[in-house]
């Protein structure tokens, strides 16, 4: 009977592992975990944005406290495309990275052009603790001894989320303040969302190669990207 039991908790493993294989292992993550990626993706933030319903407040504290964390984001990014130059066998991924590199310097423009227009002084702005928090996360996928796998898929969900959040803001149905519409295009528009695809096929490639240490170390970053995501628009919802 034991024996019988064994069997078949091998046959399970195995077609769990060609179902990983068949659709991606990011993909087996979003269904495994769906609960935490809807928590992130549709917060009561974004679903106040959409509906029309948002506190301005709420939105300048997102934007001053964004502006701070992009800041923080980009060397990271420029962490992951050196893990890539000594990691990764496929050029392909270190052009990805440069594009997305290249426009981080026009998100910063833009964050200081909103600023300006809703009365922020950026100048002025002190990270909150959520912030801070998500800051250290990212300093933590800096270091050598991290594996270029999983700051690729922290990299992936943290974009990811950005551009599921916004996209469904203005989605069919959408009433969403038409002072925020440019807000909402600028993550939720069909270009960032290929180049979101992009960078999940690229860590999709990774994690197929992965070893299961690394899958694990992956799957923990995945989950606290989603952590922190909620963490942050929290915050912003909270100063009201």
């Amino acid at each position: 009977m034991a024996s019988e039991t064994l069997r078949r908790s091998d046959n399970m493993a195995e077609k769990m592992k060609v179902e990983e294989k068949k659709i991606g292992m990011i993909e087996t993550w979003l269904r495994k975990h769906r609960i935490h990626y809807d928590a992130a993706t549709r917060h009561p933030l974004i679903l106040s944005i959409r509906d029309g319903t948002i506190h301005i407040n709420s939105f300048k504290t997102w934007l001053a406290q964004d502006y701070l964390f992009v800041r923080e984001f980009v060397p990271f990014v420029a962490s992951v495309l050196i893990k890539a130059s000594k990691e990764s066998d496929d050029s392909a991924d270190m052009e990805v990275i440069l594009g997305g590199m290249a426009s981080l310097g026009d998100e910063i423009s833009w964050f200081k052009r909103e600023a300006n227009k809703w009365g922020i002084e950026l100048s002025d702005v002190v990270p909150q603790q959520a912030n801070i928090n998500y800051s250290r996360l990212l300093e933590s996928l800096m270091r050598s001894d991290v594996e270029y796998t999983v700051a690729m898929t922290a990299f992936w969900a943290i974009e990811a989320v950005y551009q599921e959040s916004f996209a469904h803001c203005i989605g069919e149905g959408s009433k969403a303040p038409p002072e925020l519409e440019e807000t909402c295009a600028r993550w939720g528009n069909e270009g960032f969302g290929q180049y979101c695809q992009s960078l999940q096929k690229i860590a999709n490639q990774r994690l197929q190669k992965a070893s299961d240490d690394e899958l694990k170390k992956a799957e923990v970053v995945f989950l606290s990207v989603l952590e922190h995501e909620v963490e942050f628009w929290n915050m912003s919802r909270g100063n009201v």
